[in-house]
């Protein structure tokens, strides 16, 4: 970095970093690129229109399913198509504006995720450990309440963490990384000593982990708990059931982060496979979320299926009218 130039950031243009892929295994990745974009985009829109259109799912546990695809969508959106772009492009040049905005929305989604994973372990307990007064708790206000209330942590704490970035004048337009995120910002700046920037982001980092693990231990703990005191079996297996289908999400979430650590922890693994990984956290768990509700849950599951049957019969309808044109003509 040039420490003695400054960069008015407002009009300069920003440099993004490349995959450094051979031009075959470039359009092989953007192709299966927009294939998974397009799959994560669609699977999670439906979610959001089978809940938006049936009533009877405008419930507390719908309504944070519906926070959780909503978020999927910003998330996989900030991330992909830019990056399919640059693959496309040799250029790969952006602005200030834009890259800070690709950043905010990623940061945004990780930590919304993790508060909305909590929020729907806490939903669940009360479901299950306290039925009789579940609709007085977990009223749709309530609920509301509980997502202005995500919301409000994670702009602070994420905003918080950007205002300790940008308070650094810039001396770089090249950005290390193929995306833009709060490092590779940071990286551009002229800051010498980085180590308050370091330590307030793994504080975060560890507001989000640890809230959203004392939720699920919490909450789990006390839900095995009355499960297995519970004599009716049926009753018992359909909690497990649907507490399984949280957890299966949040253990996919988990996983990827996990993965991602290791995989930039290990100073043998390839440069292009730390790249890839990079974004696992947000491609992985958008794509599985819709298919692991989609199938486990039963009510989401049933409107899929009236769905499919729907266009079915219409498509059986249509082969039916046009060969009946066809043998009049």
């Amino acid at each position: 970095m040039m420490d003695n130039i400054t960069v008015n950031v407002f009009v300069a243009v920003f440099k993004m970093g490349s995959f450094d892929l051979a031009a075959t295994a470039a359009y092989v990745t953007v192709a299966f690129g927009i294939l998974i974009y397009i799959f994560a985009l669609c699977s999670n829109l439906l979610l959001l229109g089978i809940i938006a259109v049936n009533a009877p799912l405008h419930q507390p546990m719908y309504l944070l399913l519906f926070s959780l695809a909503f978020n999927d969508i910003a998330g996989v959106s900030a991330m992909i198509p830019p990056v399919v772009y640059n693959l496309m492009t040799e250029q790969r040049l952006t602005s200030f504006l834009a890259c800070l905005f690709q950043a905010l929305i990623l940061h945004l989604y990780v930590g919304a995720t993790f508060l909305i994973l909590s929020a729907m372990a806490f939903d669940r307990y009360i479901a299950i450990c306290h039925p009789l007064r579940y609709h007085a708790i977990m009223s749709k206000t309530t609920v509301i309440y509980i997502l202005m209330l995500c919301c409000l942590i994670n702009f602070l704490l994420v905003g918080s963490v950007f205002g300790l970035t940008l308070r650094h004048p810039f001396c770089s337009t090249h950005v290390s990384n193929f995306y833009c995120d709060n490092m590779s910002i940071l990286r551009m700046t002229c800051a010498k000593d980085i180590t308050i920037n370091s330590l307030y982001g793994l504080f975060v980092t560890g507001v989000y982990h640890g809230l959203t693990l004392f939720s699920i231990v919490f909450s789990y703990t006390f839900i095995l708990i009355a499960c297995f005191r519970n004599k009716d079996s049926d009753a018992r297996s359909k909690a497990l059931y649907t507490c399984a289908t949280h957890f299966l999400v949040f253990v996919v979430y988990e996983c990827s982060a996990v993965v991602v650590v290791l995989v930039y922890r290990i100073p043998q693994s390839p440069l292009t496979l730390k790249k890839f990984m990079a974004m696992a956290l947000v491609v992985f768990p958008s794509c599985l979320n819709p298919i692991i509700y989609g199938t486990k849950t039963k009510e989401i599951n049933q409107k899929i299926k009236q769905i499919y049957k729907i266009f079915q019969r219409s498509a059986l309808e249509k082969t039916r009218l046009n060969t009946v044109k066809t043998i009049a003509e």
